[in-house]
C-alpha cells in the first residue's frame, strides 16, 4: 500500500451566513497538536467576538492517523467538532486541521442545523485548499566500494534522495534520505552495483 499522501500547503479561510450566523472556516496543515492550536489562536485572535470556536484535527497519514482530536466549544455535543472531524476523514488529506468559528445572529439552528452548518463550512475551506504529495522518506546506510560512489550519487540525485553523510574507510559509506516505497528499487540498484544497505 502506498505511503504517500495529500498535505495542504498553506491555509485557507471561507466565510458563509446561514440564518443570520456567521461561519468563518479556516483549514491548513497541522503537524502536531502545537501547530493545531496555533491555528486555533490564530481564529480566537482574529474573530474574539465570535460565540464559538469548534475544531478538529486529524495528524499523520489519512489511512492510519496516529492522532485525532475535536472539540465543540459549546456548541451542543456532537453538532459541531464530530461534523468537522467526519468532513477531514472522508478527504485524503493528511496533517489537516479545520477551525470553524460563529457568530450567533439570533436565530437557532437547531442540532440538525448546526451539523449542517458545521460541516458546510469544514467541507468548503478543505475544497479550497492548495495540496502538494507528501512522501515518507527513510534513512538508510550504504556501504560501496569507491568507484560505484557516483552512479550511486547520480541514482540519488534522480530519484529526490538526500545524502547526509558520507564516510570514506576502507570503502564508502553513505548515509541517504530516500523516498520509503523507492526503497526496493534502490535495493536493486544497489545489488548491481555490488553495493549494499549495512545498518545505520
Amino acid at each position: 500500500m502506498s505511503t504517500s499522501f495529500w498535505v495542504p500547503v498553506s491555509q485557507v479561510e471561507v466565510e458563509f451566513e446561514i440564518k443570520k450566523s456567521r461561519f468563518i472556516a479556516r483549514a491548513g496543515v497541522a503537524e502536531s497538536r502545537e501547530q493545531a492550536m496555533e491555528i486555533l489562536a490564530l481564529m480566537q485572535q482574529r474573530y474574539p467576538e465570535a460565540w464559538h470556536h469548534c475544531w478538529a484535527y486529524q495528524l499523520g497519514s489519512p489511512h492510519s492517523p496516529y492522532s485525532a482530536a475535536m472539540n465543540d466549544d459549546g456548541e451542543p455535543s456532537g453538532t459541531a467538532g464530530r461534523p468537522i472531524l467526519n468532513v477531514i476523514q472522508h478527504k485524503e488529506i493528511g496533517n489537516l486541521m479545520v477551525v470553524v468559528s460563529r457568530y450567533f445572529g439570533g436565530v437557532k439552528l437547531g442540532a440538525g442545523g448546526l451539523v449542517r452548518s458545521y460541516s458546510a463550512a469544514a467541507e468548503q475551506a478543505v475544497s479550497a485548499l492548495k495540496l502538494s504529495l507528501y512522501q515518507p522518506k527513510v534513512a538508510l546506510k550504504i556501504a560501496c566500494d569507491f568507484s560505484k560512489e557516483q552512479p550511486i550519487r547520480h541514482w540519488l540525485s534522480e530519484h529526490n534522495g538526500d545524502i547526509k553523510q558520507v564516510d570514506y574507510q576502507n570503502e564508502v559509506f553513505l548515509t541517504v534520505d530516500i523516498v520509503e516505497e523507492l526503497q526496493p528499487t534502490l535495493l536493486a540498484f544497489l545489488a548491481g552495483q555490488g553495493a549494499r544497505f549495512v545498518s545505520s
